[in-house]
């Protein structure tokens, strides 16, 4: 029987954002990552964090396995030399692929993409889909407004004050990975 590598999916952005302590970040949690000899599980691109988180992970021996749709291929500028590298037909099936492959889930400075990856997680967590761990890096109070956020909607009654359980929020690297080594083992 084959085991599988314990794995960390990181969501993050395309773009390297205005702060460079997004990418310092990003360089850090993948050299932190291969440290642990845990494999990341990513976007597949090579632009942004995403490049960074990977590119720093691959130096320091990491196992790397990237998930990228068809259409995103050219943008994201694909990084084919990782462990392993799968194509899909779309977001949907990249999001699943990349959640089915990881035990779990760091959520990085990002767009649009990352709040849609975060809130799917959140969301099958919410329904007890699955109990994996999910992270939010707020590096530099990046996620404070989305935190804000979910507390609003909690308080205005449209979700439950357990959705405040369904995922951790840490400052740093090694914060982070201080707890996933609890979670993980």
């Amino acid at each position: 029987m084959v085991s599988t590598p314990t794995s960390v999916c990181v969501f993050c952005g395309a773009r390297d954002g205005s702060d460079p302590t997004y990418i310092e970040a990003a360089q850090e949690l993948g050299a932190a990552l291969a440290g642990e000899g845990w494999r990341l599980v990513y976007g597949a691109g090579d632009v942004g964090l995403m490049g960074a988180v990977s590119r720093a992970a691959q130096k320091a021996g990491g196992d790397t396995f990237g998930v990228i749709p068809v259409h995103l291929l050219a943008r994201e500028m694909a990084k084919r030399d990782l462990g392993r590298f799968i194509v899909t037909e779309n977001m949907h099936e990249r999001k699943k692929v990349m959640f089915m492959n990881s035990d779990a889930i760091a959520v990085l400075p990002g767009g649009a993409g990352s709040l849609d990856e975060f809130f799917e997680v959140l969301t099958w967590r919410q329904l007890t889909l699955h109990a994996k761990p999910i992270y939010l890096l707020n590096t530099s109070g990046y996620w404070q407004p989305l935190i804000d956020m979910i507390d609003h909607v909690i308080a205005q009654g449209f979700a439950e004050e357990s959705m405040r359980d369904y995922f951790n929020t840490v400052n740093t690297v090694p914060e982070l990975m201080t707890a996933l080594r609890a979670d993980l083992g």
